[in-house]
């Protein structure tokens, strides 16, 4: 894991990544390596106001299993391009944020695919790009061998998205837990909530999610989740499109089934048990739902990742 850094480098895309691929400390298993690359290595200067230091230049993609393109100027060099071009072509994953997406773009390597991108930079990668299927709504979209985030705070979602894609959903949740961070948003999330013509902006969602959260093996409903944050129904599911672009209750069963594939990973539990502690009721429910999100049987699934 390699993150290719820039003058003027905001940091905090690149302290997110490090916190995700770093050690964890002898009780996480550690499946990667961090370390940094510039085309100039040397003192760089930081958004921050401080400099930090680079010792590796572009050689260091020549390893890569990931770059991380943290930020970017929007016309590359040349010999950036080159690097970058030869780490995708050798199979490494090109994790593209903020304005790091006009360097695959610039390679051609999202062309006619899906980009998340921040609204501030549309425009400017439409007239210079204008294969790339452009979205400024949802925080991050992965195609396997580049992914894209939109804004740097998404940085966080992103990287754990690929522990939770090549490790399991019980090594990231345990890197998760660890930098105390909040639930992990799907990438079809909204990017940012659009901003109401009259009255505030809707509260947060952080404290219903925590709740919901502690509260998994219980059925609750749409009106359960509006009675706790004060609000009717419909004002809720609104909060949750603006917010995070699902419903509630959609939003409530990507975190059974992120939760019910944690204990098949981890646990010789029932699938029977599993449905009730993830609030899924039921074996027959549990399955069906698995199948219908993941295309597999719960079963088989454990196989993979046990």
């Amino acid at each position: 894991m390699v993150a290719l850094v820039a003058p003027n480098q905001e940091l905090y895309p690149v302290t997110s990544a490090s916190a995700v691929f770093g050690y964890h400390g002898p009780d996480i298993p550690q499946h990667y390596s961090f370390s940094l690359c510039a085309e100039h290595p040397g003192s760089l200067p930081s958004t921050l106001g401080v400099s930090f230091r680079v010792d590796s230049g572009l050689e260091a993609l020549n390893d890569a299993g990931t770059v991380v393109i943290a930020s970017w100027t929007l016309t590359p060099s040349p010999a950036v391009l080159h690097a970058v071009s030869q780490a995708h072509a050798r199979g490494a994953r090109i994790v593209a944020v903020s304005a790091g997406v006009f360097i695959p773009a610039a390679l051609g390597l999202l062309d006619g695919r899906r980009a998340s991108v921040h609204w501030e930079l549309s425009g400017e990668l439409a007239a210079r790009h204008p294969r790339v299927i452009l979205d400024d709504t949802v925080i991050y979209v992965d195609h396997g061998d580049v992914a894209t985030a939109g804004a740097s705070a998404a940085t966080l979602d992103l990287c754990l998205h690929q522990v939770f894609r090549e490790y399991g959903a019980a090594h990231a949740m345990r890197i998760g837990r660890q930098l105390a961070a909040g639930p992990h948003r799907e990438g079809c999330q909204r990017q940012y909530p659009p901003l109401p013509t009259t009255g505030p902006m809707p509260d947060s969602l952080a404290p219903l999610l925590e709740w919901l959260l502690s509260r998994l093996p219980n059925q609750i409903t749409v009106e359960d989740m509006a009675a706790y944050s004060g609000v009717s129904a419909r004002t809720l599911t609104r909060q949750f499109a603006d917010q995070l672009g699902v419903p509630p209750a959609r939003w409530l069963l990507e975190r059974r089934l992120a939760a019910t594939r944690a204990l098949l990973e981890e646990t010789d539990l029932p699938v029977e048990t599993i449905a009730t502690r993830v609030g899924l009721s039921s074996a027959v429910n549990l399955r069906r739902r698995f199948h219908t999100a993941l295309h597999t049987t719960p079963a088989a699934y454990r196989r993979a990742f046990r």
